[in-house]
Order: structure tokens, then C-alpha cells, then sequence
């Protein structure tokens, strides 16, 4: 059984000026995503788009500062929207305190999709291009964060055999029983295996749509598992069905991605192929 050894969420201090961990988690995940983006370029799929729909390394920034916006945005409404609409209703000025925390993926996700929607819009291209281009350099950044979680010592799993080697207790949590450490399950699972199995499939051409598919069932699938072993939240606790917020909120996006991959299957390779004048 180990304990979580603490660590100092400041990972470097110059008097009254502190970098948190967390926050160079957050610089670690946009530097993947530019450089992921730029290998994705010289995918055949984007590599053999030429003309004026061309995609350059510009494209790759700019998805990148349109995207953290609408992460931020997203994450911090999801949160209030999702996990404590009672609260933020009656104090609707705390929306905008996100040095309180409090983020959510999901809400992050439609951020970014809303992101995705006006970077397409504004250079003419088809919304799902955009978003298989994006799709396989997200998960890095996701991995990212979980490890920015561990640090921080939050989002600790639920109860543990002490006989599991690599059960942990977190003092933090007010309990010194041994805890699944979530944060590196998701790590592995949403993060780095998420990363493997979505950049493989995305190497070759796909219909419009597959990639982005595979993302959302990928996650949805991975995520919906992780959190057998993750804390569900004090003011929430399990719902319907003994499922967490997390689980029910990973519903909608698998059964999204199986009915975006579905419909983008019965699409011809041809069509894809003619957006590449």
C-alpha cells in the first residue's frame, strides 16, 4: 500500500510570482497539440489538400487559441451547469471565480466544439474536417492534465483492497484507507491509450466524420470505465442507476459517436476525395 507523497503544487516561485504545476501541465498540453497538429499536416489525408483549403501551420495555432478559449468557457459553464446549478444560480457572480476551481470536460467539449465551428466557418471548411483533424492530438493533452490532478492531490478513486499493490491512500481526502489512484487510470486510459488507438486509425484516409467518431466513443467508453474507480463528488454522490455524473454525461457522446461513425460509413470515399480540390 503506498501514500501519496505531497507535493508542492508551486513548481517554481519568484517572490510574490508563483507557477503552479498545474499550470505547466496546461503549457505541456498546448505544446503537444502544436506539435501533434504539425505531424497530423503531413497525414495523406490533409498532405494531398491543396489550393486555397490548403492546411498550414497557421491553422494549427489558430484551432490551438480558439480551442483554449472555449475549453476555459466551456469547462467553467459545464461545471456550474452540470455539477452545482443550484448554487451558481443563487450566486451567479462566482461563475466567473475560476481561481475557486471547478471545470468539467464535457463542458470543455462543447467549448471546443463551438470553437471548431467558428474556425471552420471562418475558413470555408467542412466542420468535420476540422474535427478529425483535431480529434487525435487531443487525448496527449488530456493526459497531461490528469498528471497535473495527481500532483494537486484531487480527484482521488474510490475505496481499495489494501492488497492491491498499487492501492494509495490520500491523506488529503480525510481518510487513511487505501484509495484507487484514478487520476493515473485516467491518465493511461483517456490519456495515453486513447492517444495510441486514435492516432493509428487516424493515419490513413477516412471518411469525414470516422475520426471524430472514434474520439468521442473512444473516450466516452474509456471514461465511463475509469470512473468505477474515481470518487464520485461529495454534493453529488452516485445517481440513477449507481452511475456518477461523469458516466451519465459520457452517455451522450458515445451514443453521438456511434451515430456520427454509422452515418459517415454509409458516405463514399469518393466524397471525401473531391473536397481535396
Amino acid at each position: 500500500m503506498l501514500i501519496y507523497p505531497h507535493i508542492d503544487p508551486i513548481a517554481l516561485q519568484v517572490g510574490p510570482l508563483a507557477i503552479h504545476w498545474y499550470g505547466v501541465t496546461y503549457l505541456v498540453a498546448f505544446g503537444l497539440f502544436l506539435l501533434l497538429g504539425r505531424l497530423r499536416l503531413r497525414h495523406e489525408q490533409f498532405a494531398s489538400i491543396t489550393g486555397p483549403g490548403a492546411w498550414t501551420s497557421k491553422d494549427v495555432e489558430d484551432i490551438l487559441f480558439l480551442g483554449v478559449v472555449g475549453v476555459v468557457l466551456g469547462g467553467r459553464l459545464g461545471y456550474c451547469l452540470f455539477y452545482k446549478p443550484g448554487y451558481y444560480f443563487a450566486h451567479p457572480l462566482e461563475i466567473f471565480a475560476v481561481w475557486q476551481g471547478g471545470m468539467s470536460f464535457h463542458g470543455g467539449l462543447l467549448g471546443a466544439i463551438a470553437a471548431m465551428t467558428w474556425f471552420a466557418r471562418s475558413r470555408q471548411r467542412p466542420w468535420l474536417q476540422v474535427a478529425d483533424f483535431v480529434a487525435p492530438c487531443v487525448p496527449t493533452g488530456l493526459a497531461a492534465g490528469r498528471v497535473g490532478n495527481f500532483i494537486n492531490g484531487e480527484l482521488w478513486g474510490r475505496f481499495a483492497s489494501p492488497e492491491l499493490p498499487w492501492a494509495m491512500v490520500f491523506p488529503q481526502s480525510g481518510s487513511m484507507l487505501p484509495r484507487h489512484p484514478s487520476q493515473v487510470y485516467q491518465f493511461l486510459l483517456e490519456g495515453l491509450l486513447l492517444f495510441v488507438l486514435l492516432w493509428l486509425y487516424a493515419r490513413r484516409p477516412r471518411r469525414e466524420g470516422e475520426v471524430a467518431a472514434a474520439f468521442l466513443v473512444g473516450y466516452g467508453v474509456l471514461r465511463f470505465v475509469a470512473e468505477y474507480f474515481r470518487e464520485p463528488d461529495a454534493f453529488l454522490g452516485l445517481l440513477s442507476l449507481g452511475l456518477s455524473m461523469g458516466q451519465w454525461l459520457c452517455l451522450p457522446m458515445i451514443v453521438a459517436g456511434v451515430a456520427l461513425w454509422l452515418w459517415a460509413r454509409r458516405r463514399p470515399m469518393s466524397t471525401l476525395r473531391a473536397r481535396r480540390t
